[in-house]
């Protein structure tokens, strides 16, 4: 179970680092109407095509977060579950002993004032 935790922690993990980077490197709506009054981005263009750059970073955005959305679930799902045969921790404290904070009441009638105080 554990090695299966890893390994959905780091695909996340690089699933995640990835998207950051391919959201980062897409242009934003307002980019076209930049190039359109004469603005560059012919950079892009000559790599994917026209059109082929919003095409292909739009869908390998869409399937990383696909993959780190199954990752998070896989995670949430495998973190909850607990081992069948431990049971709680409380299970195992012995019914007898007392909280560390707590004394035991006394009997005897002690005066009251300055003799109560500990250290004195």
């Amino acid at each position: 179970m554990s090695v299966l935790m890893t390994i959905l922690l780091a695909v996340q993990l690089l699933s995640a680092i990835a998207m950051i980077g391919l959201i980062l490197v897409q242009h934003g709506k307002g980019a076209d109407a930049g190039a359109a009054f004469g603005g560059g981005g012919g950079g892009s263009a000559s790599l994917f095509g026209a059109s082929g750059s919003a095409n292909f970073l739009s869908r390998s955005t869409a399937a990383l977060a696909t993959v780190f959305l199954v990752c998070t679930l896989g995670l949430a799902y495998f973190g909850n579950a607990r081992p069948a045969a431990s049971g709680s921790v409380l299970e195992n404290v012995p019914a007898s002993s007392a909280p560390a904070g707590t004394a035991a009441p006394t009997t005897s009638a002690a005066p009251t004032g300055a003799a109560q105080i500990p250290g004195q």
